[in-house]
């Protein structure tokens, strides 16, 4: 500070030799002496250091011998000086500034003691009292804290007793929220020791609480709660864990359906097995399903789709519940808060999808464990009404399906339509060759049935009518349910099963309909039928089994025989105009066709099995009838085409696909060929018990007109039903049904024909008439005026007939067609046989001609007494070949060509009388060449 007070009094320029004095320190810059020397020496030399020290030397120092080093230092420190000397001024302000901001700091010294002497006195006097109370009070205030905070961690300690009541009263909702209020104050106090160890109890328990609700949320899957379902989606809402939730209940669905089918199968095995062995628990359900045994089968599958039952019907109301309370929750959200509703929509989507998608899933469960255990048994051994019973269920099983879900239950379809096949295959056989023993045990008798018997009326078309006419039907519904069938869901939903009621219809019908096979009953009856004759009186109670199907009694087993002969003649008439005629086989057949219908009506999936089946039924009913009544080669013979190419195409037909015509089975031959056999049935023979070669019966037209006319009853039935068939039929297989119907259901009337044709080829003796017509002499020469006997003969036989006919009307009603149709076959082959007779002439002359008018004349008028047919049959077959006798040569010939029907015997006789008489040689052997040309392509 001396130093810079002294610069501070200096003024103006310093002298010369201060100046020089001021150049002592450049005289410092002298040159080191021999020990400096050698210290440098002595240091290690950097080259590079050395190097920039000499480039930091001015060049001038290198410049030529004769510059002046001293001279060259002299006007640099001239140049220092005057810089100094420039820069004083501003030196001396600046140091004034300095000496002023030093008096600044010694006042603010003075200050800060004066400070701090007074800060001393008020600690003393109030700081130190006033502190120490605000400590004492913030203390107390943190011990009351500490208080509460104990007094709460206490509450924490006994809060697991209470929520251990909460899940025994099954509160997961107060549960939940008083376990998560813990664990929020429990967070608060984690500062404490005793509170982790409570953190992690609470957390155990809120886990222990999750897996009671999951058990909890199990339940609902077998026994929907609406209230303990309530309970359950709050707590998972307060979880936070709606969506897990429902992934859970979908696992608990799944595992309900496989645990239930499972119990209930191994309830019926175990049982039935008589065994308390374990082993059955440790088997596969598919290997389960396997020891069923067939008395347990029906009960084991209706307690499975009970069981089955409850559990959609659980998933049924889980949905119910979720769109009643997403609306509910729709419209709050609308009224409150918009909070947290994008999250909630969110959850409330998801829910929604998921339950949908679980629609198809569970449901397709339920086929697959159905379809196992339907495929376990082989039901081609139940009894028909059994197997029934199982489609019936399966039925309602499919229709549960199809309200679940809308599903189409392709994998049950499937598989009940394999076993259905299966059954029913072995079902047909067993059914055609018992309808062989009927009809070989068939005695032809008519079984008395009301006139207005309708097949309606049998049970086993019951189900038709049903269909046909619902049980309520719009008119007669409320107005609030008339435009909305009720489903199952809503008929049961609160109470009941639809597989119950099926269980109990079963019980209720079984007496009536289900207890034989529809041949055992009808076997009793038929013998009923055989113990009273044609003129007997018919009890009502065998027109009720027939006909009215109403009391559920025993068939005919119930009827005594003096009942059957106590009934008053007036009762029933077997000669009812209008009666159907038909017979005890006739009626099983209907019978069947009914059970065939009804399994159809249920499984339309194996309709055209069972519709082939049907065909096959009426086939072998046909061709039974042809066979018994109807075959005769000599038929075909006459030329008068009494078979139709297409009966006897149908004919053909059966008898090659249906009809095994081996007596026993070839031992070389191929499988393929047993199995074509084993779908044949051998052709059946006709009842010893039935005649057919007495005149006085006329030849058994009794039986014939029964058989014939029960067939063309039973081909008016599938005409009936065709509308029904053709519903139900695969478009596919449409072709087969109409083919059927029209060429083998419309040739039923056509066996009439062919049937009465043998009936009148024996009723009247034609032989007898060709012989004494063999004995009239021909060529008389006057016209006579009295016919000849064999015209009253013949008369005689058609009366005897007629008599013969009245007689057979008594026993069995005969129609009118069939009437028609006898008399037409009578009088066509009289006058077939009179033109034979009169193709036998030698020798014929013009009164002989007028002679054979004569008679055909006399036949006629008489024969138009006895018959109402007209025109007459074959009346032009016999007067036009009488009168080509007048012909001449060209006009015979012509005549020939046009008149194929006439035999080549019959057209040679006539050319061979006329010679000699208007024809001449040349003539004749002109007209036989031409007659030699129309039967050349018959040979």
């Amino acid at each position: 500070m001396q130093k810079i007070k002294s610069l501070m009094t200096r003024q103006g320029l310093k002298s010369p030799p201060e100046s020089l004095s001021d150049l002592g320190a450049i005289e410092s810059l002298r040159v080191p002496g021999k020990e400096e020397f050698r210290e440098l020496r002595e240091q290690p030399s950097d080259p590079q250091a050395e190097q920039e020290l000499i480039n930091s030397i001015e060049q001038v120092y290198f410049s030529t011998d004769s510059f002046d080093i001293v001279k060259y230092e002299l006007e640099v420190s001239k140049k220092v000086a005057d810089l100094i000397l420039e820069k004083q001024p501003a030196y001396v302000k600046e140091l004034e500034r300095v000496t002023s901001l030093q008096t600044g700091l010694q006042l603010a010294a003075v200050i800060c003691t004066n400070g701090r002497r007074h800060l001393n006195i008020a600690k003393e006097g109030f700081t130190q009292a006033s502190l120490g109370l605000l400590a004492n009070q913030r203390k107390r205030q943190l011990l009351i804290g500490l208080l509460k905070s104990l007094r709460t961690i206490k509450t924490l300690q006994r809060t697991d007793v209470r929520l251990s009541e909460m899940l025994e009263e099954e509160d997961y909702p107060g549960a939940i929220q008083l376990c998560l209020e813990c664990q929020k104050a429990a967070s608060t106090f984690k500062h404490y020791s005793c509170i982790s160890e409570l953190n992690s109890k609470l957390q155990d328990t809120l886990e222990q609480i999750e897996e009671q609700l999951d058990v909890a949320l199990s339940k609902i899957c077998k026994n929907f709660d609406i209230n303990h379902y309530t309970k359950v989606q709050q707590a998972y809402r307060l979880l936070g864990k709606t969506q897990t939730a429902m992934d859970q209940l979908h696992m608990h669905f799944t595992q309900a359906i496989h645990n239930t089918v499972f119990q209930v199968v191994l309830g019926y095995v175990e049982l039935c097995s008589g065994n308390t062995d374990t082993k059955f628990q440790k088997l596969q359900y598919k290997d389960l399903c396997t020891h069923v045994t067939p008395d347990s089968y029906i009960p084991c599958l209706a307690d499975l789709c009970k069981a089955l039952w409850e559990v959609m019907l659980s998933y049924y109301r889980t949905m119910e519940w979720h769109e009643k309370h997403d609306s509910e929750d729709t419209t709050s959200a609308s009224e409150g808060s918009n909070m947290g509703t994008e999250e909630t929509n969110f959850d409330r989507g998801y829910i929604k999808k998921k339950l949908e998608h679980g629609l198809t899933r569970i449901w397709q469960d339920v086929q697959l464990k159905v379809k196992t255990y339907l495929l376990g048994t082989d039901l081609s051994i139940f009894k028909y009404d059994d197997f029934i019973f199982v489609l019936d269920i399966i039925s309602r099983l499919m229709q549960v399906g199809e309200e679940f879900c809308g599903s189409k239950s392709e994998v049950l379809q499937e598989s009940i339509r394999k076993q259905s096949v299966n059954y029913f295959k072995n079902y047909h056989r067993t059914r055609l060759d018992e309808l062989r023993m009927f009809l070989e045990n068939e005695t032809w008798e008519l079984c008395p049935v009301k006139s207005n018997f309708s097949i309606l009326q049998l049970h086993e078309f019951k189900f038709m009518e049903q269909s046909r006419s619902p049980s309520v039907s719009p008119s007669k519904q409320p107005a609030s349910t008339s435009s909305k069938t009720v489903t199952l869901f809503e008929q049961y939903c609160s109470d009941g099963n639809p597989f119950e009621i099926q269980a109990n219809h079963k019980d209720e019908e079984t007496e009536d309909v289900l207890a034989s096979n529809g041949y055992e009953s009808d076997e009793q009856e038929k013998s009923a039928y055989q113990e009273y004759d044609s003129d007997s009186d018919v009890p009502e109670e065998l027109k009720r089994d027939y006909v009215d199907e109403q009391t559920g009694d025993a068939p005919v087993k119930s009827v005594s025989r003096e009942t059957l002969k106590s009934r008053k003649k007036s009762d029933y008439s077997l000669n009812k105009v209008n009666a159907p005629i038909l017979t005890n086989t006739t009626l099983n057949v209907i019978r069947l066709v009914g059970k065939y219908m009804q399994m159809m009506n249920i499984l339309k999936p194996i309709a055209f099995d069972v519709i082939h089946f049907m065909s096959q039924l009426f086939d072998y009913y046909l061709y039974a009838i042809y066979t018994f009544f109807g075959r005769n080669d000599s038929l075909e013979s006459t030329g008068l085409g009494l078979s139709s190419s297409r009966l006897r195409t149908t004919l053909n037909r059966i008898q090659e696909s249906l009809i095994d015509m081996e007596v026993s089975a070839d031992p070389t031959a191929t499988l393929t060929a047993a199995e074509e056999r084993k779908e044949k049935v051998p052709s059946p023979h006709l009842s010893h018990l039935v005649v057919l070669t007495s005149g006085d019966t006329l030849y058994g037209l009794a039986e014939r007109v029964v058989a014939t006319e029960s067939l063309v009853f039973l081909a008016e039935q599938f005409e009936f039903l065709q509308p029904h068939l053709d519903a139900v039929m695969p478009a596919v297989k449409k072709p087969f049904l109409q083919q059927f119907y029209s060429q083998t259901v419309s040739t039923a009337s056509e066996l009439r024909k062919p049937i009465y044709w043998i009936v009148a080829g024996k009723a009247i003796d034609y032989e007898q008439m060709l012989l004494l017509m063999a004995n009239v002499k021909w060529d008389v020469k006057e016209i006579m005026s009295q016919h000849n006997i064999y015209v009253d003969a013949l008369l005689k036989e058609f009366e005897q007939f007629n008599r013969r006919l009245n007689e057979v009307s008594k026993r069995v009603r005969i129609p009118l067609p069939v009437s028609n149709i006898l008399w037409e076959h009578c009088i066509r082959l009289a006058n077939r046989t009179i033109v034979e007779g009169y193709a036998n002439v030698k020798k014929c002359s013009n009164e002989g001609r007028a002679l054979m008018q004569l008679d055909f004349q006399q036949f006629l008028m008489k024969l138009e007494k006895l018959t109402d047919i007209r025109p007459i049959p074959d009346k032009e077959f016999v007067e036009t070949y009488i009168k080509a006798y007048y012909l001449t040569e060209n006009d015979m010939e012509r005549w020939i060509k046009e008149h194929r029907e006439y035999s080549t015997k019959q057209l040679t006789n006539l050319v061979n009388v006329c010679l000699g008489s208007h024809i001449n040689k040349k003539a004749r052997q002109k007209l036989l060449a031409a007659i030699d040309d129309i039967d050349r392509p018959k040979r």
